[in-house]
């Protein structure tokens, strides 16, 4: 706003002095003379990971790792998905969360809870475990310490014991049902 213009007269102790000799002003610019404006060059950035006990970088410090494990175990933990057109048989241990959609001849040992799908059979097994929901088939010895859910198209044939019990319209229940007593067994 308040700057000196190139082909004003400068002034000296009041007196004006001629400019010193003027350079025509280019209204056009050759590319060499257009500015960009300075961007200063950085470094890549370095991506600082913790060198865990395993002395693996990346690996975990041990109480990051455990309230890893924790939030893990909660979201996914040990599941094993047996998937549709699968046939299992055997038996299963220490296993969060059982899901089929195929089909299994199984004993469930140490298993938290067991989901089968609409398209899931299940037949000559033995399952003990804390929560059961079932759209397919269940044939055999199921034991529900909480709840046992079976959807409407969900078929459990057997003896059966169970803590807490919903039923949705269209489900079938049939052998000897027993519900557990307050203690779990």
């Amino acid at each position: 706003m308040f700057r000196k213009k190139d082909n004003d007269p400068v002034r000296t102790g009041g007196v004006a002095e001629k400019p010193a000799e003027a350079t025509p002003v280019s209204t056009t610019r050759s590319p060499l003379e257009v500015r960009q404006p300075m961007q200063p060059e950085l470094p890549p950035r370095r991506v600082d990971l913790p060198i865990g006990p395993s002395g693996v970088a990346g690996a975990p410090m041990p109480n990051e790792a455990a309230r890893a494990g924790a939030v893990h175990r909660d979201e996914a933990g040990k599941r094993l998905i047996v998937g549709q057109g699968i046939s299992l048989s055997g038996e299963i241990t220490a296993c969060d969360r059982l899901v089929v959609e195929g089909s299994v001849q199984v004993t469930l040992n140490q298993t938290r809870a067991i989901e089968i799908t609409e398209s899931g059979r299940f037949t000559n097994g033995k399952a003990e475990v804390e929560e059961a929901e079932i759209s397919g088939i269940y044939e055999g010895d199921l034991t529900v310490r909480n709840r046992l859910l079976i959807r409407s198209t969900g078929q459990v044939k057997g003896t059966v014991r169970y803590g807490e019990l919903e039923i949705e319209r269209g489900g079938r229940l049939s052998g000897s049902v027993s519900m557990l007593e307050s203690g779990g067994k």
